[in-house]
């Protein structure tokens, strides 16, 4: 049996066109989704899949509306093999894990992956250098201004518990504990 999947990113697009073509590839049943990729939760994606059994073929238009990068699209290979199910892209005939050249297609997949993988991580170490290059801090905001942070500790020096600053400035104890640890 020959399933397919169409995929749109949001309610206003069209699945009109995927359908057609999958129909056109002789596709007996196609699981429709309007949700982004980048989300886990694909639920018609995890139905096709569950779908599957030996011999059967999983098809696509094309592998953009599957997987969001390589390396999602090696998760969903691997997934749609253990089922004992070949796979088709209508874009990418070379994608195609029923031909006798699968093995050396799913291989070509993985060391993309691993490239995209470090060309990700390069990318984001260089604009996280360029941010801070910038003056951008990272992390989570203070609870506190620094006139606040300033009260907070003239406040401590001045005798009062943490307990009774941090209820004076609507924040937790461990809010100001931890200020006393850094400023103190």
């Amino acid at each position: 049996m020959i399933y397919g999947y169409a995929r749109v990113s949001s309610t206003g697009q069209d699945l009109a066109q995927q359908l057609a073509q999958l129909d056109a590839a002789g596709c007996t049943k196609v699981y429709r989704e309007k949700v982004s990729a980048t989300t886990a939760d694909r639920n018609q994606l995890k139905r096709a899949i569950s779908a599957l059994g030996p011999g059967d073929v999983f098809m696509v238009t094309a592998t953009d509306r599957l997987a969001r990068n390589t390396r999602d699209l090696l998760n969903i290979l691997h997934a749609v093999k253990e089922a004992g199910a070949g796979f088709r892209s209508i874009a990418e005939p070379m994608v195609d894990t029923t031909s006798q050249f699968a093995e050396v297609i799913i291989a070509v997949l993985g060391i993309v992956a691993s490239w995209e993988r470090q060309r990700i991580t390069e990318r984001t170490g260089a604009g996280r250098a360029q941010a801070k290059e910038r003056g951008v801090k990272f992390g989570r905001r203070s609870a506190l201004t620094p006139h606040q942070q300033s009260e907070a500790l003239q406040r401590l020096a001045a005798g009062h518990t943490q307990r009774t600053v941090a209820a004076l400035l609507g924040v937790d104890q461990a809010t100001i504990s931890r200020l006393y640890r850094r400023r103190g």
